[in-house]
């Protein structure tokens, strides 16, 4: 009898520190593109609790996980560089991004021995270079097909992760996925079943709402909401918790970037203005470091909008709508009320002196 007792006692506790290990704190994350040129030792990982390392690519002819030359020497000392600072600090390795191959990644997804390359690859290459978990950002796909397979991709990855985790005494990889604000795109929409059951969570690209290349009007970016439209984070939000996806499982983006956009007239400058496209750059984005650095030029009006929680500024014909640090506090606040998993930034190399991580960091530890 006491031989059971002791047996169960030994597995309750077995269970409670596997449930332990597995239990997700708030999530501070920050992607790190390659693109921008930001030195990795510059990185202040102390205000992060993961840095994801981006982009990977999908070889085109073996469908093999693959970094490019120019990149390897950076993603080979990621993880080593920003453990110096934060020991704690996890990592991993995003794979795709905006500009990715559509067709390669669609064609890897929906065969059998492709999936597997990638997937083995995948793993293989994390564990080489000390990352701790995976991360697809595969934002182009639009057709069902691409859905379904991306969900098969999933349970996969899942599969595998968890046999390799095994063989080898390591902790699991954590997988996750960036995906649109909203589960529906276009006429179709994410696995939401797969995302539930395989990803540990999901990065929400909450962002790029309204930009000047596309509408002859002003308009916040990343609105956390909108009196008028259903384009926005709050709806997002609310629609992947409606088809079934865990609060605990979505991790809500802060861009550290806005648009300037070029006033029909400039002293019509509300939100909404009539506008004729981009400012300042090609298309109009900007660093936040850049906005910062304008307004200080340019001695410029601040104004927060708290019906579409946004910052904007105006100088003659040029508007430009960004958070500041004032919409990282409502942001985080309204990750918090709504029991999210924490947020990411997209990307850490647009901050300004760090100004937005610490107010995200500061913020969210409040009460806690």
């Amino acid at each position: 009898m006491a031989f059971k007792i002791t047996m169960f006692l030994f597995m309750v506790f077995l269970s409670l520190k596997f449930q332990s290990s597995k239990a997700q704190a708030w999530i501070r994350a920050g992607y790190w593109y390659s693109g921008s040129e930001f030195p990795i030792s510059n990185i202040n990982s102390e205000l992060f609790t993961h840095l994801i390392c981006a982009f990977a690519d999908v070889n085109s002819t073996s469908y093999e996980l693959s970094i490019s030359s120019s990149n390897e020497q950076m993603f080979s000392t990621f993880a080593y560089t920003v453990k110096q600072k934060n020991p704690s600090v996890t990592t991993l390795l995003s794979v795709g991004g905006g500009i990715a191959d559509y067709l390669v990644l669609s064609e890897m997804v929906s065969n059998l021995s492709h999936r597997k390359s990638f997937i083995d690859s995948s793993i293989r290459i994390a564990r080489l270079n000390g990352f701790q978990g995976l991360d697809l950002c595969w934002v182009s796909a639009n057709t069902s097909s691409d859905m379904t397979n991306m969900g098969i991709l999933f349970k996969e990855w899942r599969n595998a992760a968890c046999s390799e985790a095994n063989n080898s005494g390591k902790a699991e990889l954590i997988l996750s996925a960036v995906v649109q604000y909203s589960p529906g795109v276009e006429d179709a929409s994410f696995p939401v079943d797969s995302i539930q059951s395989y990803l540990d969570w999901i990065h929400v690209m909450a962002y790029d709402y309204h930009v000047p290349q596309w509408y002859n009007f002003t308009g916040a970016q990343a609105a956390l909401f909108d009196p008028s439209s259903e384009t926005n984070t709050d709806f997002g939000i609310s629609s992947w918790i409606g088809r079934g996806i865990s609060s605990s499982k979505l991790v809500l983006a802060l861009p550290y970037y806005g648009y300037a956009w070029t006033l029909v007239n400039p002293k019509e400058n509300g939100i909404g203005a009539l506008a004729r496209g981009p400012a300042i750059s090609e298309d109009g984005s900007m660093a936040f470091k850049d906005i910062k650095g304008y307004i200080d030029r340019y001695n410029a009006q601040v104004i927060y909008n708290a019906t579409y929680v946004v910052n904007y500024c105006s100088v003659g014909s040029t508007w430009i709508g960004f958070d500041d640090v004032e919409v990282v506090k409502v942001k985080v606040s309204y990750a918090k009320e709504k029991k999210l998993l924490g947020y990411f930034a997209w990307h850490i190399a647009n901050d300004d002196n760090w100004e937005l991580s610490i107010a995200g960091k500061k913020w969210l530890e409040l009460g806690q």
